[in-house]
């Protein structure tokens, strides 16, 4: 047996194919495992999400959405929701039928603070390394949406293809604070373990913390409503816009003339759609 390995070993060593093959095999055994792997793999309830298969389950204490392309597009990427998960979901659709998949874990009433980080910090740990979900993910947040999608960028600036946001709120000050109940504004000091005059002088907002987005080249999209009461433009979208082009940072803002905070998103989502995949 052991003569016959040695010839074997001997033979495959003249070949002048052999460290060619050596050279693949990994690349073919990882595809291989991938595809065995990743198949069928999402536990919990699974249920329909515009003709895509949905997924809602639990990992340790985190409530997590998935949803499935029918056709997964090579490298696995992906859009992260963040909150009202399926409301106004014509991006999301588009980019399903382009083989993404769509990721939502619950950060309710944690406005982005660190609590909200940490959990999708576990998240993406999550569905990196157990789903084999590219490394870089594409931000999309609605509304409150906006302090978790850009404080988390902040922080994982090379994780981060690119944001779009929408109506969003890039500083606490204008909402909860100003523009929502007090019972909402005590839920977010509670969140950040903030009095309300250390709120005042707090500069860890989407608006303070930009640098790190533009030094990583992360672009930014921002649909808005010009006449939005609920978040003003003039204290969050217009802020970030001056600040980053200040910074040298690429941001596109489509503004929707005569239209308040709703509805969100673009009836044709294609101008969302071809900046996610002009920044993958």
């Amino acid at each position: 047996m052991k003569l016959t390995l040695r010839v074997l070993l001997q033979t495959l060593a003249s070949n002048r194919y052999y460290k060619v093959f050596c050279c693949l095999l990994p690349c073919v055994l990882a595809i291989l495992v991938s595809s065995v792997v990743f198949a069928g793999e999402w536990p919990g309830a699974r249920s329909n999400f515009h003709s895509f298969d949905q997924y809602d389950f639990e990992v340790d204490d985190l409530n997590c959405k998935i949803v499935a392309p029918k056709k997964i597009a090579p490298g696995r990427p992906w859009i992260w929701r963040a909150r009202f998960f399926g409301h106004e979901p014509q991006t999301e659709i588009a980019l399903l039928e382009k083989g993404f998949h769509v990721a939502f874990v619950d950060v309710a009433d944690l406005f982005g603070s660190p609590q909200a980080i940490n959990r999708w910090n576990r998240f993406y740990e999550y569905l990196t390394m157990s789903h084999g979900f590219s490394k870089k993910t594409v931000l999309e947040g609605l509304s409150r949406g906006g302090l978790i999608i850009y404080n988390w960028a902040a922080v994982n600036p090379e994780k981060v293809h690119c944001i779009y946001a929408d109506a969003p709120v890039c500083d606490f000050k204008s909402w909860p604070m100003e523009k929502s109940s007090q019972l909402t504004w005590q839920k977010c000091l509670e969140a950040y373990g903030l009095t309300e005059t250390e709120a005042l002088r707090f500069r860890g907002n989407p608006i303070d913390n930009l640098m790190p987005l533009a030094d990583a080249g992360i672009a930014l999209l921002h649909v808005i409503g010009e006449d939005d009461l609920v978040v003003p433009v003039a204290d969050n979208t217009a802020v970030i816009e001056k600040r980053y082009r200040a910074l040298g940072g690429n941001i596109t803002v489509i503004r929707k003339p005569g239209i308040g905070h709703h509805p969100h998103s673009l009836e044709d989502p294609k101008p969302i759609v071809d900046f996610v995949l002009k920044h993958m």
